[in-house]
């Protein structure tokens, strides 16, 4: 469920709907995607010697959280999932393999999860080794709501015991059961085929009770410069605005990493100018100069790699406030964008169209989805037959992103256009603060708002069930509809993985026709390594990687 983070707009945090070719730089520099099959898209490999170490020198961001309990953006995710762990993670094949747990087991009616915990994985200070306790403490902490979680509840509402502890009718989660040190029970309420799959992201991720007892998402946050986790890096240096610097963690019990140490440079000048000067090892490419980054006779060209990112842009509407509580409305509103010149022109065949939700490196994409199409007569024919009969009827209306500055971004500037010339329609915006925006957008403040979502994990369920369904806690249109609710509910449980997919390309239909969101595409990753970096992998989300990575003498 993270959001977006983009240096001109987009992963995971939702600003303003710039350019998606622009979001390489979540991370230092590179992320991208991968197929369907689970095959990465990218990966520079060779043979690691045995000095390993040297520095990789990427382009970042400063994060809006390192608490595994609050991260719900992308900037923060990739950080988090190099120092801190949980029971399992994901990796580079895209697979749930064993963290700090070495294996489990699944009863055969698929609700109790039975996790074996590693001997002797430890925290990164000190010999304390993880015990099944400090998982079910870590896992009830991003759940309680003193600690003002916002995704807490998205991905372990479904433990038994979940619901009443976060509303404070119980004093711990009953489904989380402690069996001895290093076995732990974790109870569902109905069978899920991906709440393993959930675990991976970090509110189920470990963290120090005795650092972090009495912090919040918003206050005690100085714990945060120095984590105790148990990831295969060390938070070695934040200075905000500046750099971040990891360190390895040579006890991490998955190996000690190959590099000596990551370096972020946090904000800077131009990032290709800075890769061209050898400042940096790894950077994106933006709609500035990927023309010149695609041209094979530039030497450039040879350092260049594509990858697609499991993710959708879209503009989101709040269905239940006026005058998108009205479906010809938002129908009205879709018709009316012409996304092969957005894409063809203002984005430079940077990104993929969408037509519906689900990206297509993603199990369930469906290729016969019909879309909203481009049709600017019929969306004056439905604006006028809306129960606002026509432009001159409607409230004023305004769009929000995440952003500062006097001026929005190419891709919202053509598309305002393309509203004011196709209805008649002239929309003011609203730019807001990262944190103030994500707040607006969880608490409906907004009546129309861009944003991204990129996967936390290969499965529609991340996309659908999490963003559609009434009673998602990040369902942030409002959306309704009892049809779709039903789909979907048949299709987190079911485990015919044929039956399964149909039953989300259904519900997928339904959503795109009700319009809650105005899907415009999925981004792609376009980004330089310098030959020298070996083992750097371009996955479709955020998962952690850098252990694998060095630098070839």
């Amino acid at each position: 469920m993270r959001n977006l983070v983009l240096v001109l707009g987009g992963l995971v945090i939702a600003v303003a709907v710039v350019v998606g070719v622009v979001a390489a730089l979540v991370g230092g520099g590179g992320d991208g995607e991968e197929s369907s099959q689970g095959t990465p898209a990218a990966q520079i490999t060779g043979t690691p010697s045995a000095a390993a170490g040297g520095e990789l020198r990427l382009l970042g961001r400063d994060p809006l959280t390192l608490d595994p309990a609050c991260a719900s953006d992308v900037d923060s995710a990739n950080y988090i999932v190099e120092v801190f762990g949980g029971l399992v993670t994901i990796d580079r094949d895209l697979q749930i393999v064993p963290d700090i747990a070495e294996r489990w087991d699944i009863s055969d009616d698929g609700t109790v999860y039975t996790f074996y915990l590693r001997r002797g994985v430890l925290f990164h200070k000190g010999d304390r080794q993880v015990t099944a306790s400090d998982v079910k403490y870590s896992m009830e902490r991003a759940l309680d709501p003193d600690t003002q979680s916002t995704v807490g509840e998205v991905y372990l509402g479904d433990i038994v015991g979940a619901e009443e502890f976060v509303d404070g009718e119980a004093e711990e989660v009953t489904g989380i059961e402690v069996v001895d040190n290093y076995t732990l029970n974790i109870t569902i309420d109905a069978p899920q085929v991906s709440f393993l799959a959930k675990l991976t992201y970090p509110t189920a991720f470990v963290v120090d009770r005795n650092q972090v007892e009495g912090s919040t998402c918003f206050s005690g946050t100085n714990w945060q410069r120095k984590p105790n986790a148990t990831g295969p890096f060390k938070l070695a240096e934040w200075d905000l605005g500046q750099r971040i610097v990891l360190e390895p963690n040579s006890r991490y019990h998955l190996g000690a990493p190959l590099l000596g140490r990551l370096v972020y440079t946090l904000g800077g000048g131009s990032a290709i100018t800075m890769y061209e000067n050898d400042e940096l090892d790894v950077t994106g490419v933006g709609l500035n100069d990927i023309e010149r980054v695609r041209d094979p006779a530039e030497p450039l060209n040879a350092e260049f790699h594509e990858a697609p990112r499991m993710d959708i842009w879209y503009i989101g509407f709040s269905v239940q406030t006026p005058p998108f509580d009205d479906l010809k409305v938002r129908q009205a509103f879709a018709h009316a964008i012409d996304k092969d010149k957005l894409i063809e022109v203002v984005l430079l065949d940077a990104v993929v169209e969408a037509d519906g939700i689900l990206p297509p490196s993603i199990p369930g994409f469906n290729e016969d989805l019909q879309g909203l199409e481009f049709d600017p007569e019929k969306a004056r024919q439905l604006l006028a037959e809306s129960s606002y009969g026509g432009p001159e009827g409607l409230p004023d209306i305004e769009i929000a992103s995440s952003g500062r500055g006097a001026s929005v971004g190419p891709v919202s500037e053509a598309i305002l256009a393309m509203w004011e010339e196709n209805l008649g329609i002239e929309i003011s915006t609203r730019q807001a603060e990262t944190a103030t925006f994500f707040h607006d957008v969880h608490e409906g403040k907004y009546q129309m708002f861009e944003m991204g979502w990129v996967a936390d994990y290969p499965d529609p369920e991340n996309f659908l069930t999490i963003q559609f369904h009434s009673d998602s806690t990040t369902n942030y249109s409002q959306y309704a509809n009892a049809d779709v609710d039903r789909l979907l509910e048949e299709a987190d449980a079911e485990a015919d993985e044929a039956t399964r997919l149909s039953l989300y390309q259904q519900a997928e239909q339904i959503i795109v026709n009700d319009v809650p969101w105005i899907p415009l595409f999925h981004d792609e990753f376009n980004v330089l390594i310098k030959p020298y970096v070996k083992d750097y992998t371009l996955p479709p989300f955020v998962i952690p990687r850098m252990r694998y990575v060095y630098i070839e003498e």
